[in-house]
């Protein structure tokens, strides 16, 4: 019944959620590209401080070795892409990931593990794992694939703040990426996590050879989802060598851009989330996407095993637009 009532809020109107349909999502997409971005703009410095950037760092506690099939994944254990199968990290090793991501300037600190979902006993050890960050004045956000009745409750008592559970793509594109589990599987884990009181981090990958109608499917399943995400990470197809999608189209850049500024219109109180694939744009492109309404990065020099923008450049980048980092007393619109 839960997973039923997740697919029509992803269809059909609600009170709280303006609906929008493809049709509307297609037309936006439509726009003339500066008109675009002038009016996601204008919508993001309705809700937020335009200078101001949240900022998290990914950490991968459990890599490779997933059973699942998805084509954009070198995680995979299906595909030969150099990456290793390794355990869930101990504690310490990642409390120290999480110190030095909190000197940096991280507010959120996001655990990956490759699994198509936890077991029980891998609960006991997540929670602690939780337990041990959230102690350190950090926002925490997991990642973690199918959960299990009760799992979401028992992270949200370890004190887990977010849940990230992308869709990854429209409706109907999913069977072209991913075969071992259906788009309802993810919209079933988003309702236990809302359930259990835990904030939604959920977005998708563009870049995947959907047509633009497909990426305006995606962006209307999200901003359709009842409440909205609180955090929509966008990202663009990283291509890795083994994985079936490393040779799919390029995505002209404007499309991306595009994509962010209608994730910006359609879901105006979400965080969007510039994210994978960010280290092969250009600093004109991000400011691009900045301008377009993008108010989150992943800040570090890995994404679970792809990589990323070092700090260093992030903050020259930052500097260079006259951004900073999200903080309490920034964060709202002037």
């Amino acid at each position: 019944m839960l997973t039923e009532k997740l697919q029509i809020n992803s269809i059909t109107p609600h009170p709280s959620v303006e609906y929008w349909s493809v049709c509307k999502v297609e037309s936006l997409f439509e726009t003339p590209f500066l008109e675009l971005v002038y009016r996601a703009a204008q919508i993001h410095r309705k809700y937020f401080n335009p200078r101001a950037i949240q900022l998290s760092t990914l950490m991968s506690i459990k890599t490779g070795g997933c059973p699942e099939d998805c084509g954009y994944c070198p995680q995979s254990a299906r595909y030969h892409t150099g990456v290793q199968n390794q355990q869930l990290l101990d504690v310490d090793e990642i409390v120290a990931k999480a110190k030095i991501a909190k000197a940096r300037g991280a507010g959120r600190f996001c655990m990956g593990a490759a699994w198509r979902g936890p077991k029980p006993k891998d609960i006991e050890k997540v929670t602690e794992i939780i337990k041990a960050v959230k102690s350190l004045g950090l926002e925490t956000c997991g990642t973690f694939g199918l959960l299990q009745d009760g799992m979401a409750e028992d992270l949200k008592e370890a004190g887990l703040d977010y849940y990230n559970h992308n869709l990854d793509t429209a409706p109907e594109h999913y069977a072209e990426v991913i075969g071992t589990r259906r788009f309802d599987d993810r919209l079933s884990t988003l309702g236990k996590v809302r359930k259990a009181g835990l904030k939604v981090c959920c977005g998708g990958i563009v870049g995947m050879n959907e047509t633009r109608k497909e990426r305006a499917g995606l962006i209307a399943s999200l901003a359709n989802l009842d409440p909205q995400p609180e955090s929509v990470p966008i990202n663009q197809l990283v291509k890795v060598e083994g994985t079936p999608l490393e040779d799919a189209e390029e995505l002209d850049w404007t499309e991306f851009v595009r994509t962010i500024a209608v994730a910006r219109i359609t879901m105006p109180k979400s965080y969007v989330r510039l994210s994978a694939g960010r280290s092969g744009m250009s600093e004109e492109m991000q400011a691009m996407c900045f301008m377009a309404g993008a108010n989150s990065i992943f800040y570090g020099d890995k994404l679970l095993v792809t990589g990323n923008p070092e700090e260093d450049g992030d903050q020259l980048l930052m500097a260079k637009l006259d951004l900073e980092p999200e903080n309490a007393e920034n964060k709202k619109a002037s």
